[in-house]
């Protein structure tokens, strides 16, 4: 084969740069695949069996293996991006699906067919609010509550086109219209809000958000997810001209690391949508069909034009969010969201008897999870808790935070009667 292409070895034939090139040795002994399967379970072995209530973004939701069923159909599955050529209507309409999925759950007129992730899908709108906006101004307006995580992500989307990020203080977990108002100037390009929270609290002033932001040159960007957008206030009504948020919740096993997000807008800024969206048309036979309509990014038209670099992106997640949504139907959704509302709100009340816990800290409704103000050294309570087998986030001195869905409500008892003994 290497005098086929007319190369002496395999050094020519991959012509790795010195820079790059590594040159020693990983002294890694040769062992056969039963020793190897060994040594896997001996390390997988090692890992904590504890029961989670961890969420802060990152969710656990029952997956029906009929989204595995689907999804793994051969159909689906290509070892590369798959382009217009090569895309099938199987696909595409999937996609397609998807886009209407979150367009009808988010209330606005268009949603591209995903997102990396919420973090991404935030730097995305902030950019897009840059090249709509007239503002005089360049700064994004973002609550104190805002994940670290994702406040990076926006930081390094906001380096290139030089814009800055604000923060604008909030009261009991919420926005204070009035202390928003009081940082609204005029340089302001984008304000960001999202429902639920990352601490699990349902906003109330998204329609007052909403007027203030009315008659301004300035972005109502709102996040939150598609689960909680199936119970919660229908973003378009209250005045979101962008949505973003995780679409993972759907169709994705929890794993800390791989996601989805979403991303719509108002019409008006189509030709502005990162990434690609799938229209639905008719072939010459009058047969429905589907098709890549708009890809904004630099491959397809001028780069001075392109308005982002993302691509193809989470496609095949996108179809699993689709499947699981679709299983569920609108009577599912809604009674799944319902859920991740009371579960918290009972646990909480639980937690409340016991004595130096005090829960929910923020007096407000709650999506899947909350915070509760610990009497003591926060983080000893955590440590003891996951020492006896439940792993639950500290934040601060004085509190921790709690997610519960039907996924570990099998556990609630049991971490209550655990939380007694350690608070004791």
């Amino acid at each position: 084969m290497l005098a086929a292409i007319g190369a002496d070895d395999v050094e020519e034939l991959f012509d790795v740069p010195d820079p790059v090139r590594y040159d020693g040795t990983f002294g890694i002994d040769g062992q056969s695949e039963r020793a190897v399967r060994r040594r896997l379970d001996r390390t997988l072995n090692a890992n904590a069996d504890v029961a989670e209530f961890l969420g802060r973004g990152h969710y656990s939701h029952y997956v029906p293996s009929v989204v595995d069923s689907l999804s793994l159909r051969s159909e689906f599955i290509t070892s590369y991006t798959q382009y217009q050529p090569e895309v099938s209507q199987g696909f595409l309409q999937v996609l397609f699906e998807f886009q209407s999925l979150v367009a009808e759950l988010t209330g606005m007129d268009v949603a591209n067919c995903s997102m990396y992730d919420a973090a991404t899908a935030l730097g995305e709108a902030a950019t897009l609010a840059d090249r709509v906006r007239a503002a005089d101004g360049s700064t994004i307006l973002v609550p104190d509550y805002l994940r670290a995580e994702r406040r990076a992500v926006l930081e390094n989307y906001a380096d290139g086109p030089g814009l800055s990020i604000r923060e604008f203080p909030t009261e009991n977990g919420m926005v204070d219209p009035d202390a928003l108002e009081s940082s609204l100037e005029e340089d302001v390009l984008l304000v960001y809000v999202e429902t639920p929270t990352t601490d699990g609290v349902i906003e109330e002033h998204l329609g007052a958000v909403g007027d203030l932001l009315a008659d301004r040159e300035t972005l109502f960007c709102l996040g939150s997810d598609l689960l909680a957008l199936s119970l919660l206030q229908n973003p378009a009504d209250v005045g979101a001209d962008v949505v973003v948020g995780n679409a993972g919740v759907l169709g994705l096993p929890n794993a800390y690391g791989m996601g989805i997000g979403l991303f719509a807008c108002r019409e008006e800024f189509l030709r502005q949508v990162p990434g690609r969206l799938v229209g639905a048309s008719e072939d010459a036979d009058g047969d429905r069909t589907y098709t890549l309509t708009l890809q904004t990014r630099e491959q397809h038209i001028r780069r001075e034009r392109a308005t982002s670099n993302i691509c193809s992106n989470q496609a095949w997640v996108a179809l699993r969010t689709a499947i699981h949504a679709a299983y569920l139907g609108p009577a599912g959704l809604t009674a799944l969201a319902d859920r991740c509302t009371r579960l918290p709100a009972q646990l909480a009340a639980a937690l409340d008897e016991i004595p130096g816990v005090s829960a929910p800290a923020n007096d407000a409704y709650h999506f899947r999870e909350f915070t509760a103000e610990i009497e003591g050294d926060a983080e000893a309570v955590v440590s003891e808790l996951a020492d006896r087998g439940f792993a639950v986030h500290q934040r601060g001195d004085d509190a921790i935070q709690v997610c519960i869905t039907e996924a570990n409500e099998e556990h609630a008892e049991a971490l209550l009667e655990n939380v007694r003994e350690v608070m004791a």
